[in-house]
């Protein structure tokens, strides 16, 4: 199934059993057939017809404003509905820290693994941050609630915005996470990467009958499906983290590809594209899964993290999200 990508502003409609876009240069028409999401990153006009449409085949829609901020996700009509599962997401919530724990504690290998391809070509400066990496565990065992949990997750992501400095030109060192809006373009990256990544986890969810609602690590909010912040986070370092390095060390990112007007805090169309078709190459990588014992993709994988938690909360299993060292 294939991602669609639309860049420009215009006009989206359904047009007999396809789909037709229109922009300044004319007509564009997108078969239906293998398409399983859309990601409009500019204004685009469409009607009810159009959605009726694509509810029915199936795809997701995701909006983005002309700054590349996420506006929203429209899927179509839930098919995978549980109310005894959803009863369980909920009761779990009462004991969140167990599930908070096992995210931290993914985040904190995963970013380990990524990390140690700098420390094994020279980077030995990132000794001290691995070093607290390892004893993450134990700070985890011995928190006693959220509070601590996040705490301990703030100390993680701090200390590895602090490394980059040890590997990226210095126009991309991090001096401060800035979310809303991005003000420099490390910024703009990590933003762009993370929602995209956040969508995509929107989009795996909505194939399980998991409710993108009930969450464990952030808290359950009304504004937004708040369980894909939480199986995204593990997959943070290995999708979006690589693919920033990658695109920043070969230079196929550079500060031309950021618009000087916005003080260079936000992507141009080109620098979308690029990181867009870098991001999707590593999305759909394919891997021996350890678990599975056939080969599939990081986007797959994703899916199988909602089906362990799936398997936590029927049957008490442990739930442990991605681990990239399993992998290798």
């Amino acid at each position: 199934m294939k991602t669609k990508y639309i860049f420009s502003m215009g006009e989206i409609k359904r047009k007999d059993n396809s789909i037709a876009f229109k922009n300044e240069k004319g007509w564009v028409y997108i078969p239906v057939e293998q398409i399983r999401e859309i990601y409009f990153l500019n204004e685009v006009s469409l009607n009810s017809k159009f959605l009726d449409f694509c509810s029915k085949a199936g795809i997701v829609l995701h909006f983005f404003n002309y700054y590349g901020n996420y506006s929203g996700t429209f899927f179509p009509r839930r098919k995978y509905i549980s109310g005894n599962l959803t009863i369980k997401q909920a009761l779990a919530f009462q004991n969140r820290e167990v599930i908070a724990k096992s995210i931290v504690l993914a985040i904190s290998k995963n970013i380990y693994e990524v990390l140690y391809h700098y420390y094994r070509h020279g980077k030995k400066e990132l000794k001290d941050y691995f070093e607290y990496l390892k004893k993450v565990e134990n700070y985890l065992q011995k928190a006693k609630n959220i509070e601590q949990i996040l705490f301990i997750e703030g100390q993680i992501w701090a200390g590895f915005y602090e490394s980059f400095k040890l590997f990226l030109p210095e126009d991309f060192w991090m001096k401060k996470r800035i979310k809303r809006p991005p003000d420099n373009p490390i910024n703009a990256l990590i933003s762009f990467g993370n929602t995209l990544l956040y969508t995509k986890t929107i989009s795996a969810i909505y194939l399980t009958h998991l409710d993108q609602s009930i969450s464990y690590l952030h808290s359950p909010s009304e504004s937004r499906f708040s369980l894909s912040l939480d199986l995204s986070e593990a997959f943070k370092p290995i999708i979006v983290f690589r693919t920033i390095f990658d695109l920043v060390n070969r230079r196929k990112i550079q500060i031309k590809h950021f618009e000087k007007r916005f003080n260079y805090a936000l992507l141009n169309e080109e620098g979308k594209k690029i990181f867009i078709k870098a991001f999707e190459d590593r999305l759909n990588e394919k891997f021996k899964h350890p678990r599975l014992k056939r080969m599939v993709s990081f986007q797959s994988a994703i899916k199988y993290d909602g089906y362990k938690l799936i398997k936590y909360l029927i049957e008490g299993k442990e739930f442990m999200p991605f681990l990239l060292k399993e992998k290798m």
